[in-house]
């Protein structure tokens, strides 16, 4: 506890130093104390955030609060260091806006932002990742079954998964048009082969004692399948979803750059940097960034529910 009692000093003192740089400095005035000042609070709130770390707190919301508030605390420091930097020095609002004049324009564009959000995430993006995730995972079935399938297909994965987004999208634009579909069909291809490639190799890594024994027992391949090998692969495929739910995300952005309605955050990014409205396009950036963390943290917290038995999983907590 004494570790924990010197971690909250250390931090109060570099966040209420923090306040006083914000509130204490005109715009456009920094100079080179302002800049060692900032170096200075940057170091004890290192320090602290070291010592909070490196505490032992018992019962789980204690371990639960120390997980949560380091990368918290840390995510607040930097947005202090950018508002700092920006008003400080007075960077121009073209290079990089100031995370409150970002704020002011999320908050006064919840509207556009929402629409934005239903045609990318909620259309092309959920759409194409549950097509793309479960054809990658019924074709691994098949793979796994039809050898030359397996040899077939895992280096055109690889092929695959080198194509450019850039080369892609505008091919689909053309076959399926400027909505939706043309994105959700990019997201297909981007989230198919991980899918894939996963699945075929978590159903290989089944230990040759367990499938012994199921064959001693006369077990055919459906229920060594089901018994067995999927529940082996889950960590696999997991990992496949995880890398998928971001990789989703950022095709349907990118695609929406080449032909799209006049909504959605690939083209509400493209137009406004073009206008010049840069607290906009870091607006659209957040929600991106959200939706992505998201999207992300669920399918985590459905890995952890349904894999918390398995070895790999165990190793990891």
């Amino acid at each position: 506890m004494t570790a924990l009692r010197h971690a909250l000093v250390f931090l109060a003192v570099a966040f209420a130093g923090a306040l006083a740089c914000l509130t204490g400095q005109g715009a456009g005035t920094a100079g080179f104390g302002y800049a060692l000042s900032l170096v200075a609070l940057t170091l004890l709130l290192w320090r602290g955030l070291s010592l909070a770390a490196a505490a032992r707190l018992e019962g789980r919301f204690g371990r639960l609060l120390a997980d949560l508030s380091v990368p918290l605390l840390f995510g607040l420091w930097l947005l202090f260091l950018w508002q700092a930097v920006t008003i400080g020095y007075g960077v121009p609002q073209v290079l990089l806006p100031s995370p409150g004049l970002i704020a002011a324009r999320f908050a006064g564009s919840l509207d556009v932002l929402l629409a934005d959000f239903r045609q990318t995430f909620l259309q092309a993006v959920l759409i194409g990742y549950a097509i793309g995730c479960g054809a990658g995972f019924l074709v691994a079935l098949l793979a796994d079954r039809v050898p030359f399938l397996q040899r077939g297909l895992l280096p055109l994965g690889n092929l695959a998964s080198a194509l450019p987004i850039v080369g892609i999208a505008p091919i689909m634009v053309m076959w399926f048009g400027f909505d939706w579909p043309s994105k959700a069909a990019v997201v297909v291809i981007m989230t198919f082969f991980p899918m894939l490639v996963n699945t075929v190799a978590g159903l290989a890594a089944a230990g040759t004692a367990e499938r012994e024994l199921l064959r001693t027992y006369a077990a055919g391949h459906g229920q060594t399948l089901l018994a067995l090998r999927l529940p082996a692969a889950l960590p696999f495929i997991f990992n496949a979803l995880k890398i998928n739910s971001t990789l989703a995300l950022i095709g349907a952005i990118v695609a929406e750059f080449f032909g799209t309605p006049i909504v959605g955050m690939g083209f509400r990014i493209s137009t406004e940097v073009g206008r010049m409205n840069l607290d906009m396009v870091w607006a659209e950036i957040v929600l991106a960034a959200i939706a992505g963390s998201a999207f992300y943290g669920t399918v985590a917290l459905a890995e952890r529910r349904l894999t918390f038995w398995h070895p790999s999983y165990r190793q990891r907590h």
